[in-house]
């Protein structure tokens, strides 16, 4: 039967170089994310939160620890090929251009996942994407086109719809806002969050940005210089933090009580 917590992280050591020169990225980082919930991971650039994300999906050597996803020991890779963790845990990256083939047409890029992760026959995943396409808001009139004739914005809507064609028990959403305008990047959350209310998502949502995490998460993570300084309830947190570098992230907020309400809030779905 599985557990209550679709993910489990547990004392992650992911090191880079050896000796006294070796750097720690990730320092003993344990977090769970619960079946069906969000959890969010914040901290500046340099630290340890997207070697986190790139470890837990199999991109990062793990020195030490463990990451389970639906009680499936991730951690080696001998015990998890390739294609089945692919199917368990699946990343939404920075920059949608460089997650798709340029040289794919919308449509092809997507029915290539289904192709490899889903049992649905050639002869349906026309139709399997246009509804993957209306699922992310977007006109299925768009498999015809290539990624560089779409938006940043439509394009981080593809590569999220491409995720969703998997089918994972977990989404690991790495900084999916932060190579957008700043105009598409609210636009982007509210699809997420909409889409992991109605469809039931397990997601780490990973981001610098405190506000968009404390729209996106229910609980949130801390790290600083590969540790994991503060976690617990988002609102909790947000609003008491025990800890100075989380205080300092939050004094960095303008109007910290309207937080990702304005922009996050507002209408706008079917922008670009």
């Amino acid at each position: 039967m599985r557990g209550a917590d679709v993910l489990e992280v547990n004392d992650l050591v992911v090191r880079y170089g050896h000796g006294p020169r070796a750097v720690h990225a990730v320092d003993g980082v344990s977090l769970t994310v619960p079946r069906g919930g969000v959890v969010g991971v914040v901290g500046e650039s340099g630290s340890g939160k997207s070697t986190l994300a790139r470890a837990i999906v199999g991109m990062a050597p793990v020195h030490a620890g463990t990451i389970a996803v639906d009680d499936h020991d991730m951690t080696r890779r001998g015990r998890t090929g390739a294609r089945a963790r692919a199917s368990m845990v699946q990343m939404v990256f920075q920059d949608p251009y460089s997650s798709l083939n340029p040289r794919m047409r919308v449509g092809e890029a997507i029915a290539e996942v289904l192709a490899v992760h889903s049992a649905v026959p050639a002869s349906g995943r026309a139709e399997a994407v246009r509804e993957l396409l209306e699922l992310v808001r977007l006109d299925p009139d768009v498999a015809r086109q290539h990624p560089r004739q779409i938006s940043g914005g439509m394009r981080q809507r593809v590569a999220i719809a491409r995720v969703l064609a998997v089918r994972p028990r977990l989404i690991v959403a790495d900084e999916i806002t932060s190579a957008l305008d700043a105009s598409v990047q609210g636009v982007v959350l509210n699809l997420m969050r909409e889409l992991q209310t109605e469809l039931g998502l397990s997601m780490l949502f990973i981001s610098h940005n405190l506000a968009a995490v404390r729209y996106m998460a229910q609980e949130v993570v801390v790290m600083h210089r590969g540790k994991v300084v503060e976690h617990g309830p988002t609102e909790q947190v947000v609003a008491t933090p025990g800890h100075p570098y989380t205080q300092g992230l939050i004094s960095a907020l303008p109007r910290i009580e309207d937080a990702g309400r304005d922009v996050l809030l507002g209408d706008g779905l079917h922008a670009p």
